[in-house]
């Protein structure tokens, strides 16, 4: 009878220990209801226990960039990490975006397409004096201008025409000399040697020659034009003295005049020298004046960001002057393949050119192309694209900056339609604490983000923003999303709201 009795004593000791194992094992699990749990496939992918999805990883909302590979609490917000299923595109497989949005944005799409785009290119430029067609018009004496023919800068002159009359005192004692000896009956050596002196002194062997035949002193010379053109430059005056190497006058022409336009920086590599031109004149589009390429000057212009170019042109009839403007083709007839879309459809960041590709599922990718030069409306593209690809060509849905591609996108994807233009959540909390950049808030739950409550910080749109807001204050707050997380835009302190 005690044998029995002891036994059921231990079988009810055993069965009392089983019990308050079971039971501290479901109050565990009672007391941590927040631990999700999680399945594995059985080729190792992790799947979502609650709708079978695969996960590709788990994130923090406010640090999407940390990825984690187990679900868990956020080391960054009192928040549990949420997954990224692989049917959501975390990967770079672009995004969705549903049609009734693209709607209401505005989004139009074009195909990269082939054109025949002409090789050859415009420019604008205006004419100028060939340099090297100048010529200078020099005293090689002292002396007096005695009459100035040439009195007026940019006036015609032809070749040979007078340009101005010297007085030069010092030519009259060596002409004496000469004669003196001529009629002292001196030998050809002694006057041989006169005339060199007088060649030394740069009197023109016409004035000894004729100084031989008149046997009269002459002491004036006029010098002339060496060339036919206009007088660029005017130095002197009547009456004025000039001394050896003196320049008075230099001497422009006119055929042929250089054109030197403005080539953009983008055609920049393009431009070789011997290249044919065509130019019109401003003034007048029907009459065309033929020439090539020169020489390209070296160096960009700052203002304009475009490089020089300098053309030779014809002007044998001389209708043209140097300042018109005009407008020169660059270049063969001949035309090239190229591959074209929409100019409103390239993103220039800064360090790349963006492009909007829609797949083939309908999802908008990010793609990095490589651009040439623009053909009216459209601009060439080198490379990252392929004939018959969509892009997105609607100037709405585009933003000029990097934050497109790194901001706009993702918000696109996950925000309703009709919210995706400006989206402000508010809630209340209590300032724990404010700094000039930001404030943190004890806050409660946002229900359009998914958000339970936390402790968190919110950007400040600037420095003094807020300044009334202290910390311990309870407020009603409102903020929106921005490229360097989330910013306040209404800040209430409760007791001034009511």
């Amino acid at each position: 009878m005690n044998t029995l009795q002891i036994t059921r004593a231990v079988l009810l000791m055993f069965a009392a220990a089983a019990l308050l194992g079971a039971g501290y094992v479901a109050g565990t699990r009672r007391a941590n209801p927040d631990a999700p749990a999680l399945a594995v496939a059985s080729g190792g992918d992790k799947v979502d226990p609650k709708t079978g999805r695969k996960v590709l990883y788990w994130h923090d909302p406010m640090s999407p960039n940390q990825h984690f590979d187990k679900p868990g609490k956020s080391p960054f917000m009192d928040m549990q990490l949420e997954p990224v299923f692989a049917d959501e595109g975390g990967g770079s497989t672009g995004i969705k975006i549903d049609a009734g949005l693209q709607q209401n944005l505005g989004i139009r799409y074009a195909t990269a397409r082939r054109v025949n785009v002409a090789t050859s290119f415009e420019a604008v430029g205006a004419t100028q004096f060939d340099e090297s067609l100048t010529d200078v018009v020099q005293s090689r004496v002292t002396g007096y201008i005695d009459r100035l023919y040439a009195n007026a800068p940019m006036q015609r002159v032809s070749k040979g025409a007078p340009i101005a009359s010297l007085f030069v005192p010092d030519w009259l004692a060596p002409q004496e000399e000469y004669l003196a000896l001529k009629r002292s009956g001196m030998d050809d050596s002694m006057l041989a040697a006169s005339r060199a002196r007088m060649r030394a002194l740069s009197i023109p062997d016409g004035l000894v020659a004729s100084l031989d035949h008149t046997g009269k002193v002459q002491t004036h010379v006029t010098l002339t034009a060496p060339s036919s053109g206009v007088v660029s430059e005017l130095n002197v005056r009547d009456g004025a003295m000039v001394a050896p190497g003196q320049t008075l006058a230099r001497i422009a022409g006119l055929n042929p005049l250089w054109l030197v336009v403005e080539i953009p920086e983008t055609m920049a590599l393009q431009v070789r020298t011997g290249m044919s031109v065509d130019a019109v004149f401003a003034g007048d589009a029907t009459r065309h004046f033929s020439g090539h390429i020169r020489e390209i000057l070296p160096g960009i212009t700052a203002s304009s960001r475009t490089l020089q170019a300098r053309l030779s042109i014809d002007n044998q009839d001389q209708q043209l002057t140097p300042g018109m403007l005009m407008r020169a083709r660059i270049g063969g007839a001949t035309t090239a393949s190229r591959l074209v879309v929409p100019s409103e459809s390239v993103i220039a960041t800064g360090k790349r050119s963006v492009v909007i590709v829609k797949q083939a599922d309908g999802r908008l990718q990010p793609v990095a192309v490589t651009t040439g030069s623009d053909t009216g409306s459209d601009t060439e593209v080198l490379s990252g694209l392929t004939e018959g690809e969509q892009v997105v060509a609607s100037g709405q849905f585009l933003i000029d900056s990097e934050a497109s591609l790194k901001s706009v996108l993702p918000r696109l994807e996950s925000a309703p339609a009709s919210d995706v233009a400006a989206q402000v959540y508010e809630t209340t909390g209590k300032v724990e604490a404010v700094t000039g950049h930001d404030i943190t808030l004890s806050h409660q739950p946002v229900a359009a983000l998914g958000w339970g409550a936390m402790t968190m910080s919110f950007g400040k749109p600037s420095a003094p923003a807020f300044s009334d807001v202290k910390t311990g204050d309870t407020v009603h707050f409102h903020f929106r999303q921005s490229d360097d997380g989330y910013e306040l835009t209404k800040v209430e302190r409760m007791e001034a709201a009511k």
